[in-house]
């Protein structure tokens, strides 16, 4: 059901280019199958910690995905800056630009593009921001569960957000996370309840002991827990970087519905290519019907 296209070789920013094919997302219940096969790319790379250049880099990643005929690009967590540099400087200064670069390219080529930025907030802290633009879509999630854990405290200069979003591409509808959400397997069984077929998932996530085990493990379950088709992006850290702030271990995977590694990157740079068709969801959510027999639980 799922074999390599192609294997090549990539640009400088990134040594590796893989496309794998065939992994079909589909209607739950009621929503109508979709005969349409949609290609993803999942963009893997160091955010550089000026703000023009970080903006630079992400245009450039989705034009080398357009040039593989992406129609859905994903691009890593705070992609706008890396995280220890002045987030509220970058929200403040740069989103703006980013939000209109990002929106300009992913119009050009007809695509949808996921990534993640920094709004201000209302109480003088950011949001954690992850923005969809393209093709008249325009789509902001932001991050709520916060990464309060491993020694960090982003809810000091992050504020979280409320409100779950997914938004339709191709007929297929695609639900958002970020990062530290993914260790909340409730989040994941709403969105697949309203409806998404795919969750993407942009990420920096934190180095340490066990940590990249970790983020597979937990990539699998999220994509069990809902049925789901799991589509993680994640940083990875530039040269030399040798300090405690979130800059992603790479691994960045493409999860089938019942859990399995269908594609992952290493700790490179990489941009990791998927073609997602139509059925795959719907089959694995009638195999496996955890979201219509979830009882509703009491403690006593």
């Amino acid at each position: 059901m799922l074999y390599p296209l192609s294997y090549g070789g990539g640009t400088a920013d990134h040594p590796t280019v893989r496309r794998v094919r065939d992994l079909r997302p589909g209607a739950w219940q009621d929503r109508s199958v979709s005969t349409s096969t949609l290609t993803v790319a999942l963009a893997q790379y160091a955010v550089d910690e000026d703000p023009s250049r970080a903006t630079e880099r992400a245009v450039r990643a989705l034009d080398e995905s357009a040039a593989r005929d992406a129609r859905l690009v994903v691009l890593p967590e705070a992609a706008l800056a890396p995280f220890g540099t002045d987030l509220a400087a970058a929200a403040r200064d740069h989103a703006d630009a980013f939000d209109e670069a990002i929106t300009a390219t992913a119009q050009r080529h007809d695509l949808v593009a996921v990534a993640g930025s920094f709004t201000l907030a209302a109480d003088g802290r950011v949001h954690n921001t992850v923005i969809v633009r393209g093709r008249d879509l325009r789509a902001d999630y932001r991050k709520i569960h916060l990464y309060d854990a491993f020694g960090a405290r982003e809810s000091e200069t992050i504020a979280p957000g409320d409100t779950l979003v997914s938004v339709d591409v191709d007929g297929v509808c695609v639900g958002l996370a970020t990062c530290y959400d993914i260790r909340f397997p409730e989040q994941f069984v709403a969105l697949a309840g309203a409806g998404a077929q795919v969750v993407v998932v942009p990420m920096a996530w934190g180095a340490g002991e066990g940590k990249a085990d970790q983020l597979r493990l937990l990539q699998r379950a999220r994509a069990l827990d809902s049925t789901s088709l799991l589509l993680a992006a994640d940083q990875v850290p530039g040269p030399g970087w040798s300090g405690k702030a979130a800059r992603g271990v790479g691994g960045s995977a493409a999860i089938s519905p019942l859990g399995a590694v269908i594609a992952a990157a290493g700790e490179a740079e990489e941009l990791l290519l998927v073609e997602v068709d139509a059925e795959a969801v719907a089959e694995a959510r009638s195999t496996l019907p955890v979201l219509t027999d979830r009882p509703e639980l009491r403690a006593s």
